[in-house]
């Protein structure tokens, strides 16, 4: 019997500037075991999310897996462009902890109200890998407010952020100060992909940065991490 996946979250599930861990899960089982659909929208914030579930919920999948909240904490940190993205994304209000909070817990009464799937909350990847850093002390502090989320509306709890933690921890990483992702930046990534056929990880590489391409987005080491943290918390358990 085929397991119907929604995967929800922003660029990283839509996986154009990182590495694709729809497919990496898929991997992982035999073929027609799993049925993955896609939900992700660049750059989107929990705000964005909760105005898109209609096409989920239209069509509700067995298994629903949110990762949300990057951008989030992102807008929390010192020269993010909070204004221009406010603009970009159509937010209503500036993003804060409280307001993340509200969304995504609407989002989560919304797929339970409306599915019966089961669901599962990522907590966030690493921002950056200085792990005493403003960057990475920003995403734990959102992880955690998605644990609490997670709790309180009785659904799966998919600890990323703590498997980020102990490989960053067992890898040793060189100290490479956190950059905030700028549009030239994403760009210069692509450039190095589409046009210079480098792989996601060879960037990653040369940059000396072990989980992700940019402090953000996913290289193969990441991405792996999300999917194994997937199928142990949602999809072994049930098989």
């Amino acid at each position: 019997m085929t397991t119907r996946i929604a995967c929800l979250g922003d660029s990283l599930t839509r996986a154009q500037f990182s590495v694709d861990y729809l497919d990496l899960l898929g991997r992982r089982h035999s073929p027609g075991d799993v049925q993955l659909a896609r939900f992700g929208a660049n750059g989107d914030f929990a705000y964005n999310l909760l105005q898109r579930l209609d096409t989920v919920v239209a069509d509700p999948p067995d298994v629903i897996t949110v990762l949300i909240g990057t951008n989030d904490a992102r807008a929390s940190l010192a020269g993010y462009p909070v204004e221009q993205v406010m603009k970009r994304k159509r937010l209503p209000e500036r993003p804060s902890a409280g307001w993340f909070q509200q969304c995504l817990g609407a989002v989560v009464a919304r797929l339970r109200t409306e599915t019966d799937a089961t669901i599962g909350l990522l907590s966030l990847p690493v921002l950056g890998q200085q792990l005493d850093g403003a960057a990475a002390q920003a995403s734990q502090a959102y992880s955690q407010m998605i644990a609490e989320i997670a709790a309180t509306n009785e659904v799966a709890y998919l600890p990323l952020h703590e498997r980020q933690i102990e490989e960053l921890r067992q890898a040793d990483p060189p100290p490479i100060s956190y950059r905030e992702v700028t549009p030239a930046a994403v760009v210069g990534v692509l450039v190095q992909h589409a046009v210079l056929r480098r792989s996601l990880d060879t960037i990653s590489r040369r940059r000396g940065l072990v989980l992700t391409t940019d402090h953000i987005h996913q290289n193969s080491r990441g991405a792996t991490l999300i999917a194994e943290v997937i199928d142990a918390g949602l999809l072994i358990q049930s098989a």
